[in-house]
C-alpha cells in the first residue's frame, strides 16, 4: 500500500498568479481526503499536481516514499475520476472499462476478471456492458467513469468533482455508493469538491483551501466544531455561521442591548472581537439561560423540519445586527418579538484583524 504525501508544494504561473501555496499534507492506506473550498481556491490544481498534469514549481510529492514530482502521469499509477466522466463515446461499457487495462497490455483473462469484480461491485448490470456511453444515464456514465479507476487497481485514486452533473437525488445516492466503494478499496483518495455536504458525509479528514492556502486539515467533525479561522467558519456549515463584530466594554462583548460574557482565560481584552455562532446553536430560552437577546423578527424561511428566522437584535444604540436561528416547525415562538439565548458553549471566539479562533481548545 501506497502513503500519498505534499511537502511545501508551490504552483507558479506568473508573479500574480500563484494558485498553489506552499501546501503540505498526508493521505494515508484508509483514508479519504477531500480538497474543500471555493472556485478559485487552488483545490483542482493542487489534485492536477498530484496526477502528474501539471508541474509544481516548488516542493515534492512522494507516493509509497518514492519520489514521483518529475515522473510522467502514466507512471504514477494513479486512476483519476473527473468530472466530465471522460468516458469513450464510440466504445461500449465493457470497453471502457477495461480500455486502461488494454494500454498497459494486461492478460485477457486479468481483464476480463478485473472487470468482472468491479461490475459487481458498482452493480452494473450485463446488459449494460455492451451499451454505449450515450445510452446510459447520468448515475450509469458516473458508475462507468469509477469502474474504470477500480480496475486499475491504483496506489491512489483521484477524483475531481465527479458528482456536480448530477440532479440532487441522484447525487445523494451515489455519494453513499461512493463512500461504500472506496472504503473498501484501502488505498489513499483524494476528492476535490465545493460542496461541504459531499466534503463532510465521505471524508476521513478535510482540507480546507483558501487563496491557495491550507486554512484547516482535520477530520469533518472537527472542522465543523473547531472552525480554525473566520474563514472556514463562514464557508462550513449550511445556514451559516452567524459572525458578529462586536465592541468590547470590561469583560463584555455588546450585542447590541446584551452583554455577552467573554472567555474567563483571556488576559487582555481587545476593542473588539468577531463572535461566532451557529444558527442551530442559538435557541429559544431556557430557564438556566443567563445571556438573552432581544430582537424583533424580520424574516421567515421554512426549510421542511425547520424555520430559519432572521432576527434585528435590539440596540439602543439603532445598530444594525442581524442573527439568524435555526428553530423546529413545531416550536412556538413570536412572528414580532423574540428573546433568543446564546449558550457560552457554542459561542465562537475570533480575532478582528487576523481572522484566526481563539482559544481552540473550547470545548475538546
Amino acid at each position: 500500500m501506497a502513503k500519498l504525501e505534499l511537502t511545501n508544494i508551490n504552483k507558479t504561473y506568473s508573479s500574480k498568479v500563484v494558485p498553489v501555496k506552499d501546501i503540505s499534507l498526508s493521505v494515508d492506506d484508509d483514508e479519504f481526503l477531500t480538497l474543500l473550498g471555493p472556485s478559485g481556491c487552488g483545490k483542482s490544481t493542487t489534485l492536477r499536481l498530484i496526477a502528474g498534469l501539471e508541474e509544481p514549481t516548488r516542493g515534492k510529492i512522494t507516493i509509497g516514499n518514492v519520489d514521483v514530482t518529475n515522473t510522467r502521469p502514466g507512471d504514477r499509477n494513479i486512476a483519476m475520476v473527473f468530472q466530465s466522466y471522460a468516458l469513450y463515446p464510440h466504445l461500449t461499457v465493457y470497453e471502457n472499462l477495461c480500455s486502461g487495462l488494454k494500454l498497459k497490455k494486461t492478460p485477457a483473462a486479468e481483464i476480463r476478471q478485473r472487470v468482472a469484480q468491479a461490475a459487481e461491485v458498482l452493480g452494473l448490470d450485463a446488459n449494460l456492458m455492451n451499451r454505449k456511453p450515450g445510452q446510459l444515464s447520468g448515475g450509469q456514465r458516473q458508475r462507468v467513469a469509477v469502474g474504470r479507476a477500480l480496475v486499475r487497481r491504483p496506489d491512489v485514486f483521484l477524483l475531481d468533482e465527479p458528482l456536480s452533473n448530477l440532479d440532487a437525488l441522484l447525487r445523494e445516492r451515489v455519494r453513499a455508493d461512493i463512500k461504500q466503494i472506496f472504503a473498501a478499496q484501502k488505498v489513499p483518495v483524494v476528492y476535490v469538491t465545493h460542496d461541504q455536504t459531499e466534503a463532510m458525509t465521505l471524508s476521513t479528514k478535510v482540507a480546507v483551501l483558501n487563496n491557495g492556502y491550507v486554512q484547516q486539515l482535520d477530520p469533518p467533525e472537527r472542522i465543523y466544531s473547531h472552525p480554525a479561522n473566520q474563514f472556514v467558519a463562514g464557508f462550513v456549515g449550511s445556514p451559516q455561521m452567524n459572525l458578529l463584530t462586536l465592541p468590547c466594554q470590561e469583560r463584555y462583548a455588546m450585542l447590541g442591548d446584551c452583554k455577552i460574557n467573554l472567555p474567563e482565560n483571556m488576559v487582555t481584552v481587545p476593542p473588539q472581537i468577531v463572535l461566532g455562532i451557529r444558527p442551530e446553536s442559538v435557541r429559544i430560552p431556557q430557564p438556566e439561560d443567563l445571556q438573552i437577546v432581544g430582537g424583533k423578527v424580520f424574516l421567515r424561511e421554512h426549510l421542511g423540519m425547520h424555520n430559519l428566522v432572521s432576527v434585528k437584535v435590539d440596540s439602543s444604540l439603532g445598530e444594525d445586527i442581524t442573527v439568524r436561528v435555526l428553530l423546529p416547525t413545531d416550536q412556538n415562538w413570536s412572528e414580532t418579538n423574540i428573546t433568543l439565548a446564546l449558550p457560552p458553549q457554542s459561542i465562537h471566539w475570533f480575532d478582528v484583524q487576523t481572522g484566526d479562533a481563539l482559544f481552540r481548545n473550547k470545548g475538546s
